[in-house]
This record gives structure tokens, C-alpha cells and sequence, in this order.
């Protein structure tokens, strides 16, 4: 899997996570069946920056969608905020499932990077 980030606002800060460590943080968590009706984010813009995607990058979403495999539980943090798996989310409401698997942090851990510019982030193979 292509080195992912997870970021999020908090106040003026951009706070951000390398996926690799999340997954490597959450392994032995224990899993757990959550409510699609949960999922603040599939009411909210996730992906895009602007407000008007392309037909394009919708697409490609749509593929990364498809391919996704529902067996890797997401990671949603202390709050139950998604920070990996809002393919496979989307995966789960396509499908009509009522839930979707997932590992919760009690905590939420460090971030990797605080106010850093995501693009100038390496994008390589862990």
C-alpha cells in the first residue's frame, strides 16, 4: 500500500498522520461493528478541498471504492472520527450494510507532523 496521510484541523493547526503507523498502532485493538449512521463523515465534503470535484477524481474515488476489501476493519479515532477507511465506509453503504468494522483509539496518538505542507510529504512505499 502507497504510504496514506490522515489530516485534521484542529483550531489553527493542521495535525497529520501517516496511516502506516496508525495501522501498526491499531493491530492488536479489539474490533468492533459501528454503525454507518455514526460515520459523521459521509455526510461531509472528505476528500475534495474544494467544493466542486471533477467527474475525474470522483471516478477515481469510485474505483479506490470498488477495490477496497471490507476484512480491514477502519480506524476511527478517540473522538470516532474516520482517520483510514472511508473507501471501505463507502464500500459498506453501496453494499446496504448497517455497520462497518472497526479499531477506536481511547487516546488519540501524536501526530507525525503538525502544520506541514501535505504535498511536500513522501508518497512512497513505507
Amino acid at each position: 500500500m502507497r504510504r496514506q496521510y490522515h489530516t485534521r484541523q484542529v483550531g489553527d493547526r493542521n495535525l497529520i498522520w501517516d496511516v502506516h503507523r496508525l495501522i501498526e498502532l491499531t493491530k492488536r485493538f479489539p474490533v468492533k461493528e459501528v454503525p454507518l449512521s455514526s460515520i459523521a463523515e459521509l455526510n461531509e465534503s472528505f476528500w475534495f478541498d474544494r467544493t466542486e470535484p471533477t467527474c475525474c477524481e470522483v471516478a477515481l474515488h469510485a474505483r479506490l471504492i470498488a477495490e477496497t476489501d471490507l476484512a480491514h476493519p477502519i480506524i476511527l479515532s478517540a473522538e470516532g472520527r474516520v482517520m483510514d477507511g472511508m473507501h471501505r465506509v463507502c464500500k459498506a453503504l453501496l453494499e446496504s450494510r448497517p455497520t462497518v468494522s472497526a479499531v477506536q483509539f481511547e487516546q488519540n496518538p501524536e501526530p507525525d507532523y503538525i502544520d506541514a505542507d501535505i504535498d511536500t510529504l513522501s508518497y512512497d512505499e513505507p
